[in-house]
């Protein structure tokens, strides 16, 4: 998943605004009102009736995504999803003979299948639904070659300054820890991820009540019910489910963590403490106090490029990550003023001007988060495995947050609270500059733990 991405995922609730404004618009609108289905093997079927709509628009949510991989073998459920639509020809039937797309995305929580076209081919796109769920290839031959697909993409260019920055600071906020491993896997998991890995997978997540589909356009009820529980009711239930607990991480180390790039210009700086939840009743808040962080923290070290200040929040708590990249000279800098930054917000509240502008850019950033229909459809699955209510109205949870909340959530997140620290640049600069340094015994950015993950309560 990448940094953009991630972000748009964190502000899951504002889809909920363009759901409810879509559907309230006028009398005419809402007198096709979304409807829940639930078919006879456990699957939600979230569908809205769009009369006049040409085409029809689904996307199916596995809720289980990354977070399952093995220790030592991130990229598990990446590769199961590849393996969903493994031939390119079926992207491109739907291109150009359905008129539509077809995309599969993995996440730390879920797996995400949109797949959409003229809504008199509806029977068409569910089977193509069916024949990848239910009519899966994980051969041997299949697994090989999808895994060689997928190293050959990580291999073309090595990993950017930036990239290594972002993961080296997951693994040391979160160690062994789902969320300390890239979603998509590196080139140290993957040839080790095998066909028994994937059919084990398989055997435990990719189950009808472990997912829901959400269908818009313009086909009718009865007839879209029908084909639904023709080829996607065969689909089996779980014979069990699988908690989302996991070992919580231990502390991130005190020291700030040096990573090498000899004869880089430039530093990233990378500054993190865990953060919130989906479901928490602060993410909104969260995201507004990325935004007020970033702007003092801009202000005050105006040598910052990129810079950027995130609220990553998963179906567990993710983290709160101050990002950006700078000059050699001036990365202790850096690191102090976003301490300060911390510190300060956890103490006081901001000011109703910076509550303003904040709530203006994660709207306007939202908007670009992708299509219409995307939006409207990520916020229904989100009110489905959150149980939230299809019909409140989150501009009133928005206008609600006022500096007393964003303070709050400030203390929450910096008060009292273990920090990564992470510097990725010219070692021989940086050890003349950058206090109370730790240096890499290996190449622990990139390589996953090979310990086992062993159960406990869910946060």
């Amino acid at each position: 998943m990448t940094r953009t991405s991630a972000i748009y995922r964190c502000l899951y609730a504002f889809g909920f605004l363009v759901f409810a404004g879509i559907v309230s618009y006028s009398p005419a609108q809402s007198a096709s009102s979304p409807t829940r289905e639930l078919l006879l093997n456990g699957l939600p079927v979230l569908y809205w009736q769009r009369p006049g709509d040409n085409n029809v628009f689904m996307k199916l949510r596995l809720n289980s995504g990354a977070a399952f991989d093995l220790a030592g073998k991130a990229g598990t459920m990446a590769l199961l999803s590849d393996a969903l639509f493994p031939d390119p020809a079926t992207r491109e039937y739907v291109t150009d003979e359905l008129g539509g797309r077809l995309e599969v995305a993995t996440s730390y929580d879920s797996i995400d299948v949109t797949i959409s076209g003229k809504a008199s081919q509806v029977e068409r796109i569910v089977e193509l639904l069916r024949n990848a769920i239910i009519g899966l290839n994980l051969s041997g031959e299949s697994v090989t070659k999808l895994r060689e697909a997928r190293i050959a993409q990580l291999g073309k260019a090595p990993p950017s300054a930036s990239l290594i920055a972002d993961r080296t600071t997951a693994a040391r906020l979160f160690g062994t820890f789902p969320y300390g491993r890239p979603a998509e896997g590196d080139l140290e998991s993957l040839p080790k991820v095998d066909r028994a890995d994937l059919m084990l997978a398989q055997e435990r997540f990719l189950h009808s009540d472990n997912a829901a589909l959400v269908v818009i356009g313009g086909v009718d009820k009865a007839r879209l019910m029908r084909a639904l529980r023709q080829l996607l009711g065969p689909w089996q239930k779980g014979d069990r489910k699988v908690a989302s607990t996991f070992r919580q991480p231990d502390a991130p180390g005190d020291r700030t963590l040096l990573i090498n790039q000899a004869g880089s210009t430039n530093t990233e700086i990378r500054l993190a403490v865990r953060g919130l939840a989906r479901s928490d009743r602060d993410a909104i808040a969260a995201s507004m106090l990325a935004q007020i962080a970033r702007e003092r923290w801009q202000a005050a070290i105006p040598e910052l490029s990129s810079t950027i200040v995130r609220h990553e929040a998963h179906t567990l708590p993710g983290m709160f990550v101050f990002a950006a990249s700078v000059p050699s000279a001036a990365a202790q800098k850096a690191l102090t003023a976003g301490q300060d930054v911390m510190k300060t917000l956890a103490q006081t509240e901001p000011t109703a001007a910076e509550l303003d502008r904040a709530r203006s850019v994660v709207l306007a950033e939202f908007g670009k988060s992708g299509s219409e229909l995307d939006l409207i459809a990520d916020a229904w699955l989100d009110s489905e495995i959150l149980k939230t209510s299809l019909t409140a109205n989150p501009a009133n949870e928005i206008s609600r947050v006022s500096v007393a909340d964003i303070q709050r959530v400030a203390t929450r997140l910096f008060k009292d609270t273990g920090q990564a620290r992470v510097v990725v640049g010219d070692i021989e600069q940086l050890k003349s500059t950058v206090t109370n340094i730790e240096l890499p015994h290996a190449k622990p950015a990139l390589k996953p733990s090979s310990e086992p993950q062993r159960p406990a309560t869910k946060p």
